[in-house]
């Protein structure tokens, strides 16, 4: 079965930390190029960060001291780092997987976090 599912949200405090996984199954993972993006109350998703299938890494330029993306192609799972969480990084977050040779584009269902006190 071909999807990615999220996990490692939560509430946590301002100045916290969480991580985030996207696991995907049902792909050539490895050939993907992944990002992370997320969806507060009321507001367009946003592209939070991608990373390529060598490892090359953007960002959303006001998170990028804060987030850090990675995958482990051998476990099939991209990661989101994410420090010094504030309230305004509450959202949904998602997992976007696109592969622009079979014109594949795969999203996860979403993982909430929450930074509050």
């Amino acid at each position: 079965q071909v999807q990615l599912v999220e996990s490692g949200g939560g509430l946590v405090q301002p100045g916290g930390s969480l991580r985030l996984s996207c696991a995907a199954s049902g792909i050539i993972f490895r050939l993907y190029e992944l990002g992370w993006y997320r969806q507060a109350p009321g507001k367009q998703r946003e592209l939070v960060a991608t990373i390529s299938p060598g490892g090359y890494t953007t960002y959303t330029d006001y998170l990028k001291d804060r987030f850090t993306v990675s995958r482990n192609n051998a476990l099939n799972t991209m990661y989101l780092q994410m420090n010094n969480l504030k309230p305004e990084d509450t959202a949904v977050y998602y997992c976007n997987a696109e592969r622009a040779s079979t014109r594949s584009i795969l999203w996860g269902q979403g993982t909430q976090v929450t930074v509050s006190s």
